[in-house]
């Protein structure tokens, strides 16, 4: 072999699976895709790298700097897909344009994403989610929600919370800031990141006081349930979000209705990374976890950029966090049989009728005996069948 060994590593920000990971990996896939098909969400695919333009209509906040960016042999500029919204809405826009509304769709995917990498934050990673197509207000936005919540617990967490907030009263309180868009900019990336340290520093840095500095704390730091939205009216009704504020207590009163209101808390800090978010926005969270595991919102706006205005809500879950947040994956234990023995031809009879009862079957052909089998079946995780 030629080349130094720098050139057997991958890259930055993404990772090999090991056997017990890639399964763990594919199990859960599967398992939330047929349960977003229970809630009648149609699965759709989409090419893994389009033009750029059909992330320009949704990129995120800022630039596009976090896009994988490439030339084709005709000069065209290509892209891997960041997140799967976007391509959704290209889809609907053209193909399923014609079919009727409201649309549900659902999809598993690898999105691309240049950022840095740390602990939960991978360059390239999986994705699960859905989206309502064709379907505003109250109904389609505690659907998603309630989607949400089900899906976590679907996939074996507990000890989550779904964070909600209201992009319209946000973008309104600073609207009213009456600051340069470079400011309101920084300041969005701070409530993003919910650095508050920063935000102070930038409120003292811009000389906000009186209600403005209230209203600006107030969406850094308000959480909680009923009492959280009932703060938040007072506040912020005269944002010129009341309306939205409004919505939100609706679709809270209606998920505790269902029962969730266990999971859910109020956090109108709450932005998302991406600027096409219209309406109502949440982020699952997980304790020890220092990333969203889940993440959506209501777009209305996005599918006019491709030509075809409806209003739209989604979320995703990153699969990887998920299985951190589980702890699973990592060296996991392989459920199955090793089979072994002297007559290769009973073996694989054996093998094939322990395949057709739908387990995992690994044949032996080295192992000289059964004592030496039993060790290779222990080192796999596997329970031996020894066939004389």
């Amino acid at each position: 072999m030629t080349g130094s060994w720098n050139n057997l590593q991958v890259p930055a920000g993404v990772r090999d699976l090991l056997p017990a990971e890639a399964a763990a990996l594919r199990e859960l896939e599967q398992e939330l895709v047929a349960f977003f098909q229970s809630w009648g969400y149609q699965e759709v695919l989409t090419p893994t790298f389009e033009f750029v333009e059909t992330f320009q209509a949704g990129s995120p906040a800022g630039d596009e700097g976090r896009l994988y960016k490439f030339i084709d042999r005709q000069g065209r500029i290509l892209t891997l897909r960041p997140e799967m919204t976007a391509p959704i809405a290209r889809l609907v826009a053209t193909s399923l344009r014609r079919e009727a509304l409201p649309l549900r769709l659902c999809y598993s995917a690898r999105v691309f994403r240049y950022e840095e990498p740390q602990a939960g934050r991978l360059r390239e990673f999986h994705q699960a989610g859905v989206e309502l197509i064709g379907a505003g207000g109250v109904a389609a936005d505690g659907e998603i929600i309630a989607l949400a919540v089900e899906t976590l617990l679907q996939a074996g967490l507990q000890d989550f919370r779904l964070g909600i907030g209201q992009v319209a009263v946000t973008k309104g309180v600073l609207h009213d800031l009456g600051l340069p868009q470079e400011a309101v900019a920084r300041i969005k990336v701070a409530l993003a990141g919910k650095d508050l340290v920063g935000l102070e520093r930038l409120v003292d840095e811009y000389n906000l006081t009186g209600s403005k500095r209230r209203q600006l704390e107030l969406l850094a730091t308000l959480h909680g349930g009923k009492e959280a939205l009932e703060e938040a009216r007072a506040n912020f009704i005269q944002t010129g979000a009341a309306a939205a504020l409004a919505g939100l207590e609706r679709v809270w009163q209606a998920l505790a209705a269902y029962g969730l209101e266990k999971w859910l808390f109020i956090d109108l800090g709450i932005l998302r990374d991406f600027d096409y978010y219209t309406g109502i926005v949440f982020e699952g969270y997980v304790p020890g976890l220092g990333v969203p595991v889940c993440g959506g919102g209501r777009y209305d706006g996005l599918l006019g950029q491709f030509g075809y205005p409806c209003p739209a809500t989604g979320f995703a879950l990153g699969l990887e966090r998920v299985l951190m947040a589980r702890g699973e994956g990592q060296g996991a234990g392989q459920d199955g049989y090793l089979v072994a023995g002297r007559d290769l031809a009973a073996v694989l009879r054996r093998a094939q009728e322990l395949r057709r009862r739908g387990v995992t079957v690994i044949i032996d052909g080295e192992s000289q005996n059964r004592q030496e089998a039993a060790a290779r079946a222990a080192a796999r995780g596997l329970a031996l069948v020894w066939v004389d």
